[in-house]
């Protein structure tokens, strides 16, 4: 009898995990999109990860590209620019943000609009002296909706140009996954 309750139980408990199994991004087209206050830093930023993802071979476009300069980027939540964006065979949002320095940080579990999360403004900087590392956090959204999230940790730093290049180098890497 306990064997039998033991086996059920195992059953019922690997049928619910697999049940939630996280569901796979298939990265194939993305608008990426800097939240960064100072304009210099997030031209750098989109501007890195276009050119990641295009030699990669994802369809990639800057959000500047679809902005003025100095815009409020709730421009491109709505109607008329998604529909440029599906026009170009554009269906997937990367909004790139500055978690922290030198902390471990985890996913947000937050699952906001999109409307929302460009509403929010960047507090901090590319580079900031006396830090050591810089994480980088990405969501992706589909038709407004949050649809995977992920976060990458540049550690070693020293200066601007450094964190540019171990955040091509970690991201670099972390694109095939999000292709996948």
């Amino acid at each position: 009898m306990k064997k039998a309750t033991l086996f059920l139980a195992i059953l019922l408990i690997s049928t619910i995990s697999m049940a939630q199994k996280k569901e796979k991004l298939h990265l194939t087209n993305a608008l990426v999109i800097a939240q960064l206050d100072n304009p210099e830093d997030r031209y750098t930023l989109e501007i890195n990860m276009t050119e990641l993802l295009t030699s990669r071979g994802v369809k990639a476009f800057p959000s500047l590209n679809y902005m003025k300069q100095g815009g409020d980027s709730q421009i491109l939540a709505s109607d008329s620019i998604q529909k440029i964006m599906l026009e170009a065979g554009v269906d997937t949002y990367v909004i790139i943000t500055i978690r922290g320095y030198d902390k471990r940080f985890k996913k947000s579990k937050r699952k906001e609009s999109l409307e929302t999360t460009l509403s929010e403004g960047g507090i901090f900087d590319l580079y900031r002296t006396d830090i050591v590392s810089i994480s980088f956090e990405f969501k992706f959204y589909r038709n407004g909706e949050m649809v995977y999230s992920d976060i990458r940790r540049c550690g070693n730093i020293s200066d601007r140009s450094t964190v540019i290049k171990r955040f091509r180098k970690k991201v670099g890497k972390r694109i095939f996954k999000w292709m996948k």
